[in-house]
């Protein structure tokens, strides 16, 4: 008998974080250009600022953090991506809209597949999103 998802990886959050160098921009991107809502917050802590972006009520979120000395945090390679699946292509639309107004462009996708169904962006530090126009790969 196969093991409930619960029990083999009992799993109750989910978070990617990241340092920044850029906090009020990197937020901004993320908030008024993709419409996450800021879910935590916190400042001072060992010499750390953060902020913690998600949708009230899921168990996923992402944490930006800041150190007072420097958070240096090149990009990774172009196809290092952070994938929104968007069923609603006027949704869709919108979002890519918000961030064309706040003056972040489009950029070419590495991989040709993103660029069949999604919009790449760049947030300030460089990372790309990517606003896929699917329903994603539902439960398994």
């Amino acid at each position: 008998m196969k093991q409930p998802w619960s029990e083999v990886m009992p799993v109750v959050q989910f978070r990617v974080a990241r340092p920044t160098d850029q906090l009020d921009k990197v937020v901004e991107f993320y908030t008024k250009g993709l419409g996450l809502k800021v879910i935590g917050s916190f400042n001072e802590h060992d010499g750390y600022d953060g902020v913690m972006l998600g949708l009230p009520g899921f168990a996923y979120h992402l944490e930006f953090t800041q150190h007072k000395d420097g958070s240096p945090c090149p990009a990774p390679t172009e196809d290092n991506l952070l994938v929104f699946y968007i069923p609603d292509k006027g949704a869709r639309d919108r979002i890519a809209g918000n961030l064309e107004e706040m003056g972040h462009l489009p950029v070419e996708p590495e991989n040709p597949y993103w660029g069949r169904s999604g919009i790449t962006f760049e947030d300030p530090d460089g990372w790309r999103v990517v606003l896929q126009n699917t329903a994603g790969i539902g439960p398994n």
